[in-house]
């Protein structure tokens, strides 16, 4: 381990709590996993926790499994236990404190996994309910956490259970801290790229690593924020109605920033708006909309990232989720290229390495997201915290 925390990992569970064979394991997972036409499209970070489950079962631990799902037109976890039957054999439980449920966990045979249903069903999750953490802790002897994607969270199944019981950092999760930690104080030079929309929570992230990295990109809808401060016109395009510091990070000389853009822009007289529009970072007109980095951007991009050694990158440099991937499908190709050490992480900039099968590229992909933005901002997560001082 690469860092100064000092919690339990999954395998020292035998010599704290001694043989698990017959003991019930609470494993916190994150199965919030994206789920199109009934069926799940991206199986990542079911994948990512198979070593802390074999482990398990193999251990002879019987597995009860909690985790959630955030799917409006599905929010149930039945087809997401169903896809993981393809890793493990697990049943899948409605409701663990019904006649029923009770049953099936009272038994489960060594090596058995169970599925609870979405936790987030349950009030008491998201409000951290002490009572419904200790309903929670009495389903079990020991608890693993898993889910670090989830471990920014000050949710029952995150901070509240390890209190009563006691508590241990997954494979993967050991392997996120770690891997994470690197960004602290990794091998130069250094290049720190952040993608995205949201200025209020990667402000601070932007300011702390301009003291650490030895040059930082800022794409996506970030650099919007930065174009306006700057005096430049940005039409419609997203950006903050506060200042975070604005002027400051563009006097640091570090900071590196889009050169062009590919904009939507206002729509014509034949009533139909144009798309794909490339033009200069400074040259945006009114009722453009930013959508995407250009492709010169990438370009000058180019020796910075081949004369990196550590490069960290999280965030898209379009709106992805509308199909502007250009760009951020040209980067992932351009660091993949080049054989960096590159740590990943973002739910669309995972998308993009695996719609482009460069996931073996990279030498690590984070399954967080805000968990991931959180930890390189304070060095630490509340989930952390939890594990470190349970019972």
């Amino acid at each position: 381990m690469q860092n100064k925390l000092s919690f339990k990992a999954v395998r020292d569970v035998e010599s704290v709590v001694g043989a698990i064979a017959g003991k019930r394991v609470l494993l916190r997972l994150d199965l919030n996993v994206p789920i199109k036409n009934d069926a799940v499209t991206d199986g990542f970070r079911i994948k990512q926790s198979l070593e802390t489950i074999e482990y398990l079962r193999k251990a002879g631990a019987k597995i009860i499994v909690v985790a959630h799902l955030e799917n409006k037109e599905h929010p149930s976890l039945d087809i997401v236990c169903e896809y993981a039957q393809q890793f493990f054999p697990a049943s899948f439980v409605k409701d663990p404190w019904s006649v029923e449920g009770a049953a099936t966990l009272t038994s489960l045979a060594d090596g058995q996994v169970v599925v609870v249903e979405n936790i987030r069903n349950w009030e008491g999750e998201k409000k951290n309910d002490e009572d419904f953490a200790k309903k929670l802790a009495a389903l079990a002897d020991i608890y693993v956490n898993e889910a670090f994607s989830v471990a920014h969270r000050p949710h029952a199944s995150i901070i509240g259970v390890p209190k009563f019981l006691p508590s241990f950092a997954g494979y993967n999760f050991e392997k996120e801290v770690a891997n994470l930690s690197k960004a602290f104080n990794p091998p130069r030079p250094y290049l720190f790229i952040l993608g995205g929309a949201k200025f209020e929570t990667k402000a601070p992230l932007i300011k702390k690593f301009l003291g650490i990295a030895d040059n930082v990109f800022v794409g996506g809808a970030l650099s919007n924020d930065l174009f306006k401060a700057r005096g430049y016109e940005i039409g419609d395009s997203a950006h903050s109605s506060a200042d975070f510091g604005f002027t400051e990070m563009l006097a640091n000389p570090k900071l590196i920033l889009p050169v062009d853009v590919m904009v939507q822009t206002a729509t014509g007289a034949t009533g139909v708006s144009e798309k794909k529009v490339t033009r200069k970072a400074n040259e945006i007109q009114v009722g453009d909309k930013i959508c995407d980095d250009g492709a010169e951007t990438v370009t000058e991009l180019l020796p910075f990232i081949k004369s990196a050694k550590f490069i960290l990158w999280n965030g898209p440099l379009g709106i992805f989720e509308t199909g502007y991937t250009e760009a951020t499908f040209a980067l992932a190709k351009a660091i993949a290229d080049v054989g960096v050490e590159t740590i990943v992480g973002g739910g669309d900039t995972l998308a993009s390495i695996e719609e482009l099968k460069l996931s073996d590229k990279f030498t690590f992909i984070s399954t967080a997201g805000g968990a991931m933005l959180d930890f390189l901002a304070n060095e630490t997560l509340v989930g952390i915290e939890a594990l470190e001082n349970s019972k």
